[in-house]
């Protein structure tokens, strides 16, 4: 396996590019899974309070050494307040350091999220993290928060695929320096039929799944692939002997599509 590529976040700290997520992985199994991944060279998961397995993840990461660890805060405990002991909750479950922490979803129904940024910036200044960001967080919401703290999140983590590219929001994400970290990245699955993927693929003989991943990576995103099966979690990582070139490239560029959202839109999710 060729060197896995990084990314250097905004305050300094060093992101692996390629991970693991466990969204609905129970927390009976995430050990198991965790486990595979880091054997196979994970170096990065990504988990959340609310996929209820944070301490499946933990105990899967026992004993390993160098994973940059993700989770999130839920929408209930948005405030100040609320987020610094949701925090101590995951912290306690986790059983070990978080290096990066999310606000999961903007919720701007709630208006809470200011606040629960301002209490991610305490933890941040307190030392108590390595870094924070937020995950489906549109132009408006990132240009409130850093307005009214004077503090750019490290990551925002949103649903991002070759039919749904997401321009607008990569582009308010470079202004501010912000990494952009891709859920979804093979969109649920609904691309790994489409038959220009499928013939860039066969171009470079490795499989619709690890096409879609390099193009994440030669893109600059930070991809987390979700799988519960350890044979398909060690094949998802074999993507650094190879790389998409300008033709690759623009063919997937053209399979953006408006209406490529496969996931809630922040906007208006009310969970």
């Amino acid at each position: 396996m060729s060197q896995q590529p990084t990314v250097t976040l905004n305050d300094g700290a060093v992101m692996p590019q390629f991970g693991l997520g466990v969204w609905q992985t129970p927390d009976d199994e995430a050990p198991e899974i965790v486990q595979a991944a880091v054997a196979a060279g994970y170096r990065l998961v990504d988990t959340a309070a609310i996929y209820g397995n944070e301490g499946g993840v933990g105990r899967g990461l026992k004993g390993a050494e160098g994973v940059f660890l993700t989770t999130k805060l839920w929408n209930d405990c948005q405030g100040f307040d609320n987020a610094l002991k949701a925090f101590d909750k995951s912290e306690k479950r986790l059983g070990r350091r978080i290096d990066l922490y999310l606000i999961h979803w903007p919720r701007p129904d709630l208006d809470r999220y200011v606040d629960a940024w301002r209490a991610l910036v305490r933890l941040k200044q307190d030392g108590r993290v390595g870094s924070i960001g937020v995950s489906n967080f549109m132009p408006d919401h990132l240009e409130r928060i850093i307005g009214e703290t004077g503090v750019a999140p490290a990551v925002n983590q949103i649903e991002l695929h070759p039919r749904f590219q997401q321009h607008r929001l990569v582009e308010a994400h470079r202004k501010h320096g912000v990494v952009t970290e891709s859920w979804s990245p093979l969109g649920r699955g609904s691309l790994l039929d489409d038959p220009a993927i499928g013939r860039i693929a066969q171009k470079h003989g490795k499989t619709p799944a690890q096409t879609i991943i390099r193009w994440h990576l030669d893109n600059g995103y930070v991809v987390i692939p979700k799988s519960a099966n350890p044979a398909r979690v060690r094949q998802n990582i074999e993507v650094f002997d190879f790389r998409l070139d300008d033709e690759d490239l623009k063919i997937m560029a053209a399979l953006d599509r408006k209406d490529g959202r496969t996931g809630p839109d922040p906007m208006t999710a009310r969970f």
